[in-house]
């Protein structure tokens, strides 16, 4: 404990026994080494910093040069690649023009066999009506053949009947003349005449039930050909169906055709507008440029307007000035020359200002 006060005291000895202008040189020293220090470390950092500075630039001046050179590189491509596509654009034209050349010649061979085959249908659609008319013709003629031939058995069986009455009648002339002479001839007479008539009903009801048959064998022909003729519609019925669609097929390859070749239109017009308006985007910029030419060449000619209107002001004033000094000094040469009359001062004021407008308006 003893020697930890000692210890104490010999530290506050020393504190008290310091020498004060020791103390500042040494914090003099270490400040003015802290200046010398900061000085050599900025020193330093600058030169750090104008080094790194240099290289940024070098390494700046590098990189344009490779970026003008990729630039270059880059433009050169590009313009061979649009001379290339214009290349192929053309070639693509030609060809689309070939292929569209082909189609159309395609479509004007299938609309000529078209015209072609409807022309072969109407053809075959006149020789079936001209066979049907030979058909219904013919029919009429065996018709009209039959019913002939029917007139005349019916009219041989009349006469043959009308014969036979008048026989009949002669023999029931000579059969009353001989009635009392001949009873038994005229009973069978009699028998003879009724049998006939029988067969002649009989023929008349087998003439009326053929009548009848051939009625039904004429309807049921009506009704054959009515049904064919329906058939024949309906078949034509199809057949123009089957016609219109191919023509509406053909309308709409025809209409896809047309649209291709509108929006191939619109692709070159827009194509052109875009051209036109990039030309009058240039024309518009030389225009601008030329408007700027002209608008500094006649900035720099009022320029010059002023500069000289500013060199005749001044030359004017300087004649003025000297004009003015010549007059003033006259005046005060004759105003102390001539004491005998006295100018008064108004007068004096008077004659300054006549003579000032005059020089205003010389």
């Amino acid at each position: 404990m003893a020697r930890k006060g000692n210890k104490k005291n010999k530290k506050l000895l020393k504190i008290i026994n310091l020498d004060p202008s020791q103390k500042i040189r040494e914090t003099k020293n270490k400040i003015f080494n802290f200046f010398e220090n900061y000085k050599k470390e900025k020193e330093k950092a600058i030169a750090r910093s104008e080094k790194k500075k240099k290289l940024e630039e070098k390494k700046e001046l590098i990189r344009e040069k490779k970026e003008a050179k990729k630039n270059k590189l880059n433009q050169i491509k590009e313009e061979k690649r649009q001379i290339l596509a214009q290349k192929k654009l053309v070639i693509d034209n030609e060809k689309q023009l070939r292929k569209n050349e082909e189609i159309r010649r395609k479509v004007e061979a299938k609309r000529i066999k078209i015209e072609q085959q409807k022309i072969k249908d109407e053809e075959k659609r006149k020789i079936r009506e001209d066979a049907l008319r030979l058909k219904e013709e013919e029919q009429r003629l065996k018709m009209l053949e039959r019913q002939r031939a029917r007139e005349e058995k019916i009219r041989i069986k009349e006469e043959a009947i009308k014969a036979k009455k008048i026989e009949s009648q002669k023999k029931r002339d000579e059969k009353e003349k001989e009635r009392q002479e001949q009873n038994r001839l005229k009973e069978i007479e009699r028998n003879n005449r009724l049998d006939e008539e029988q067969k002649l009903r009989e023929a008349a009801r087998k003439l009326k039930y053929e009548e009848e048959k051939l009625r039904e064998t004429e309807n049921r022909l009506r009704n054959l050909e009515i049904e064919r003729q329906q058939e024949m519609q309906r078949q034509l019925l199809k057949e123009q169906a089957e016609q219109r669609a191919k023509e509406q097929e053909l309308r709409e390859k025809e209409e896809k055709i047309k649209a291709a070749e509108q929006e191939r239109f619109l692709r070159e017009k827009e194509r052109a507008e875009r051209e036109e308006e990039l030309k009058k985007e240039e024309e518009k910029q030389k225009k601008i440029e030329e408007e700027k030419e002209i608008a500094l060449k006649q900035k720099a000619e009022e320029e010059e307007r002023i500069k000289q209107e500013n060199q005749r002001i001044k030359e004017w004033e300087e004649k003025f000035d000297q004009e003015q000094k010549i007059r003033e000094e006259e005046l005060i040469r004759k105003f102390y020359s001539d004491n005998s009359k006295p100018i008064p001062e108004e007068n004096e004021a008077k004659n300054l200002g006549e003579n000032s407008n005059d020089q205003d308006k010389n």
